[in-house]
């Protein structure tokens, strides 16, 4: 997967210019309060450099993780077609192009970032892009501005940097604010899963349907030292290789996330929850199912549809008896 062209575009012209030695040393001092998940009151992301190594290296695997999950959520809800979106903990504007990139009818967008030097780096970006947006200061375990509730609200890749303790609160007021479906993602780690199982079961005590990637609204069958997640491949641009000390062109981008409705959902078919190992005339699939389970099945040849859509089937997809 790869960048919408003009979001491409405007990256590529923000980092022009810039020496690719301060980008790959910002670059790598970012990878690493990510992947250790630093709390220690700073922003991952203080400065305008950071910012850019941002762009650099970790926009396209967030684009990449956002837009599949979304995509989840247009294949199980083939109705909703929002206007309008709130998107908390915004950063450079991440969801809001994944979203109008699968909705057409998104118009407007409410972005709330707490740290200035992304929000003012996301506020140029959009500036290329079709929906009308208005960016404000909020953090969103303290305080945000005042919204009116939106079709669709997004929260991606922020509950990591948030004190695990304010995740109970901080889904109540995500979901407080939402007109027809709450879209929250983390990185496919083990943490990841938990800080989205703990969202799952806040929303479910709040009654809402969960729609994607869950397959029923039962507790979830997956059991640790198992855990749920996704992969996205990614495409790296020359930038994004040299900022990274990269040689290969791609990079797979784990995740995990939880899709909830305000309405009622017809949650049909059964999803892949690991890659399918088809080995001649035998397949083996592991899915998450309708009644609650989470199984592994084997397919071969004499199984005739059910085979065959298992052969083109990838991980995340919706399998179906149509």
């Amino acid at each position: 997967m790869e960048l919408p062209a003009p979001l491409r575009t405007a990256v590529d012209q923000m980092l022009a210019g810039e020496p690719l030695e301060r980008l790959s040393k910002a670059s790598a001092i970012l990878s690493d309060r990510y992947r250790r998940e630093v709390r220690d009151g700073r922003f991952h992301i203080d400065d305008a450099l950071a910012a850019k190594a941002y762009l650099a290296t970790r926009l396209p695997a967030t684009f990449a993780a956002a837009r599949a999950a979304l995509t989840m959520v247009e294949d199980m809800v083939p109705a909703f077609q929002p206007q309008s979106l709130i998107d908390l903990g915004c950063g450079p504007g991440t969801a809001l192009w994944a979203a109008s990139d699968t909705w057409g009818s998104l118009t407007s967008a409410e972005m709330v970032e707490a740290s200035g030097a992304i929000r003012s780096v996301g506020e140029k970006l959009a500036a290329a892009g079709q929906v009308k947006s208005h960016w404000q200061a909020g953090d969103v375990t303290a305080k945000i501005p005042s919204l009116a509730p939106a079709d669709l609200v997004t929260l991606a890749y922020v509950l990591d940097e948030l004190p695990p303790a304010t995740i109970g609160a901080v889904t109540e007021k995500l979901w407080s604010l939402t007109k027809g479906v709450l879209v929250i993602i983390e990185p496919g780690t083990p943490a990841g899963w938990q800080r989205i199982l703990a969202v799952r079961e806040t929303l479910r005590t709040l009654g809402a349907h969960l729609v994607a990637p869950c397959m029923h609204s039962r507790d979830c069958p997956i059991a640790a030292p198992d855990w749920c997640h996704f992969s996205r491949r990614v495409a790296r641009s020359r930038v994004h290789r040299m900022a990274k000390g990269a040689e290969v062109p791609w990079e797979d981008e784990k995740y995990i996330f939880i899709a909830a409705s305000r309405f009622p959902v017809d949650v049909t078919g059964e999803r892949v929850l690991a890659p399918p190992r088809v080995n001649g005339g035998v397949g083996r699939v592991k899915l998450c199912r309708e009644d609650g389970s989470a199984t592994e099945i084997v397919l071969s040849k004499r199984d005739g549809a059910a085979f065959k859509a298992l052969r083109r089937a990838d991980w995340g997809d919706r399998l179906t008896t149509d």
